[in-house]
């Protein structure tokens, strides 16, 4: 029998295998033997480049915006942006509008 790698999230030597995932009774966390575990999620744009804080990036859809009853227009560049784990991974400024966060699947990478 082979030795099964300890999870990659909380270190517990009891996983197991389930199909073709590996499994942590403690924590609950599900992994491929071979996927990438380095612990950093990865954020990708509409059409699949990958986001990085910093970067420039524009809106390719109207966004309506909640509470308000102004529109973020389609080709409105948004500067500096931080990458967050949740909902919403995109915390930016934009101008005239002020602090935002936006869905990654709603901007495209310049």
């Amino acid at each position: 029998m082979s030795e099964l790698p300890p999870c990659p999230k909380c270190q517990s030597v009891y996983t197991y295998e389930d199909g073709a995932l590996l499994m942590c009774p403690e924590c609950g966390n599900e992994w491929s033997p071979g996927a990438d575990m380095s612990g950093e999620p990865e954020f990708k744009d509409a059409n699949g480049n990958r986001l990085a804080d910093g970067d420039t990036v524009t809106v390719i859809k109207d966004l309506k915006l909640k509470g308000s009853s102004q529109v973020l227009k389609v080709g409105t560049k948004v500067k500096n942006i931080r990458l967050v784990e949740g909902d919403h991974n995109i915390d930016c400024k934009i101008d005239g509008f002020g602090a935002m966060k936006l869905k990654s699947e709603f901007v495209k990478k310049i």
